[in-house]
C-alpha cells in the first residue's frame, strides 16, 4: 500500500483540507507531519491540532514535522518525506463533496443521535462526538440553513448544510451525518422517529430543552444530558467564539 505523507500546520481546518486528505486516503496511508507551535504562527496550539486530525476518518497517523520538512513549506510525498515524489491535487479532483461511506450499523449495538449546528469544526464538537460515540453507533443530525438562521438570526450558518454534513461525516466517532428536515427545537423529530430510530438522544447541557426531554419521554428514548467540555489539556471551544457572533 502507498503511504502518504501530508506536512502542513492545518490550523483552522476547513473543508477543503478535509477533502485534500479525503483524496490523498484514496490512494493510500495517510501521515499528517503537523507542523509544531512556533513553526508558523498558528490560531490553534499543536495539542488540539494534533487531536482534531486524528480524529479524522482518513488520517492514519499524527507526527511532528522536522525543521526540515517544514522548512519545504506545505506539502504532500508519495512513499517517504522530503525524498518521494511531490503529490498534487488539482482543484478539479477536489471539487464537490463526496460524501464518505455511512458505516453499517452493528446489530445490538445502542444507536445514539445528536442534533445541532456544528457551524465551524472545532475540537469541542470532536470531544461532543467522541464523548456521545461510547455510548453507542454515532449520527450526526444537523440544523437546515433556514432552521439555523431562524433560531440564531441574521449571518448563520456560516457554512451550507451539507458542507456542514459532509465535515461532521469525516470524523471516526460519526457513523453517519445526515440533514434535518423540519423546523425549531425539534427540527429533527421526522429523522429521529422515521429514520434514525435511536435508543439515546445526547445533548450538551446549553443545548438541553424541555421539549427534547418530553419527546424522548413520550418516544421511549433514553435522554442524556451531557456537560459541555473540553478534551483534557484543551481549551473550551464554540463556534460562536471563534466566529466573534
Amino acid at each position: 500500500m502507498k503511504q502518504l505523507f501530508f506536512s502542513a500546520p492545518f490550523d483552522q481546518i476547513k473543508t477543503r483540507d478535509l477533502r485534500l486528505l479525503q483524496e490523498a486516503a484514496r490512494l493510500g496511508e495517510v501521515t499528517v507531519l503537523l507542523w509544531p507551535d512556533g513553526a508558523v504562527a498558528t490560531q490553534f496550539p499543536y495539542a488540539e491540532r494534533h487531536y482534531l486530525l486524528a480524529a479524522l476518518r482518513f488520517v492514519n497517523r499524527v507526527e511532528t514535522a522536522s525543521p526540515e520538512q517544514t522548512a519545504a513549506g506545505p506539502a504532500c510525498w508519495l512513499d517517504a518525506p522530503l525524498s518521494g515524489p511531490r503529490q498534487d491535487f488539482p482543484e478539479s479532483v477536489l471539487a464537490g463533496l463526496p460524501d464518505p461511506p455511512s458505516l453499517p450499523h452493528t446489530p445490538g449495538v445502542k444507536k445514539v443521535v445528536v442534533t445541532g449546528c456544528y457551524d465551524w469544526l472545532h475540537s469541542g464538537h470532536i470531544a461532543f462526538f467522541e464523548e456521545a460515540a461510547a455510548l453507542g453507533e454515532l449520527t450526526v443530525c444537523l440544523g437546515n440553513d433556514a432552521n439555523v438562521r431562524r433560531l440564531k438570526g441574521a449571518g448563520h450558518p456560516l457554512f451550507p448544510q451539507e458542507e456542514r454534513r459532509y465535515n461532521c461525516a469525516c470524523v471516526r466517532h460519526v457513523r453517519q451525518a445526515m440533514v434535518s428536515t423540519g423546523s425549531g427545537w425539534m427540527d429533527a423529530e421526522h429523522e429521529i422517529l422515521h429514520v434514525i430510530k435511536p435508543d439515546i438522544y445526547v445533548v450538551n447541557a446549553d443545548g438541553h430543552k424541555p421539549e427534547k426531554a418530553d419527546f424522548c419521554a413520550r418516544h421511549g428514548i433514553e435522554y442524556q444530558v451531557l456537560e459541555r467540555r473540553p478534551k483534557e489539556g484543551l481549551p473550551a471551544r464554540s463556534s460562536t467564539a471563534l466566529r466573534g457572533f
